[in-house]
């Protein structure tokens, strides 16, 4: 299945329940916000329901008031299809999937290489750069202009998940969509600043604190920081600090691989591993082996255990793929 089903699902089915995986970035965003556009184009309904609020920095995003958290009300909304969005797993959408108690048809749209296939409809493309640029191939294919209010959230998709254009993910046709996107006059610089230029001083001190706690394994080649959950609740920082962490370890000389554990906030005894590889190491087999996925040099798993035992154990599975 490709893009000509996906194409085919959305002219078939009418009413559309659209949602992506927790802790949504920028790239989910913009596929879930892109998607919504298209289907009202196309004279269809959508409602967009996520398991976490909006995070900070992205109210810019125009539409954004349309992305519904998951409540009570939720249960009410009447679709047709239950449309999928970067998510690997249905079950890292949260609890957003138990809305389709009716199992109603799936569509199921991604870019991660650990897609599990949970759709009827599966349109999964590891080599594109993100789900923003696939969204971006389905207007092409439905032949629907793109407006303005899209172009920012595609673009903006597009330039988080290849980190403005510098990660291996980039291809030639990453720039197209993208030169693409700008002629609808979007303002570029604003869209970087509000995505990347926009830390609250309060959670840059708290980043200074973190940074000096960096430690390093097997001969410099990996880096690895801790955010303990007493840190989060006494701090509540704006912002989420993981990708800066994660940005910072990528830029230090001789590193291969970044690992960042940080313990999940709530009852759970869980630790959020997240991986980053400069491309020596595919991090998604890492990943996979504790449960998780991703790309080979961008992943990610939630493990449940003590935070200690799960970092000796992920950074000992990193060390053996150096070797």
């Amino acid at each position: 299945m490709g893009l000509n089903e996906a194409s085919q699902a959305i002219k078939k089915y009418n009413n559309f329940l659209i949602t992506v995986h927790t802790s949504p970035e920028g790239d989910a965003l913009g596929a879930e916000l892109g998607f919504y556009n298209l289907i009202k184009s196309l004279g269809k309904n959508g409602v967009i329901v996520n398991d976490d609020k909006l995070p900070y920095g992205y109210d810019f995003l125009p539409g954004n008031r349309l992305i519904h958290l998951l409540n009570r009300e939720s249960e009410h909304i009447k679709f047709d299809c239950f449309v999928v969005l970067d998510c690997s797993d249905l079950k890292r959408t949260g609890d957003v999937y138990k809305l389709n108690k009716n199992n109603k048809p799936v569509l199921n749209i991604d870019h991660h290489v650990s897609n599990q296939f949970f759709g009827e409809v599966n349109w999964i493309d590891p080599a594109a750069s993100s789900c923003s640029e696939m969204i971006f191939r389905l207007y092409k294919k439905l032949r629907k202009p793109v407006d303005k209010d899209t172009a920012l959230a595609l673009y903006t998709g597009i330039m988080t998940d290849t980190g403005s254009f510098r990660y291996s993910n980039t291809s030639s046709f990453t720039f197209k969509a993208a030169s693409e996107l700008l002629k609808s006059g979007i303002n570029v610089s604003r869209v970087y600043r509000n995505t990347y230029e926009n830390i609250p001083a309060v959670d840059i001190k708290l980043l200074l604190k973190l940074l000096p706690k960096i430690r390093f394994f097997c001969q410099g080649k990996i880096a690895a920081f801790q955010i303990k959950k007493e840190l989060i609740k006494a701090k509540k920082p704006s912002i989420d600090l993981a990708d800066l962490l994660l940005s910072f370890g990528r830029a230090i000389k001789g590193v291969e691989v970044v690992v960042l554990f940080k313990e999940n906030l709530g009852g759970k005894n869980e630790v959020r591993v997240n991986l980053r590889s400069q491309g020596k190491v595919d991090v998604n087999r890492i990943a996979a082996f504790f449960g998780g996925g991703g790309h080979k040099t961008a992943s990610g798993c939630t493990v449940t255990g003590n935070i200690k035992k799960i970092e000796k154990a992920v950074i000992s599975k990193i060390q053996s793929s150096l070797i």
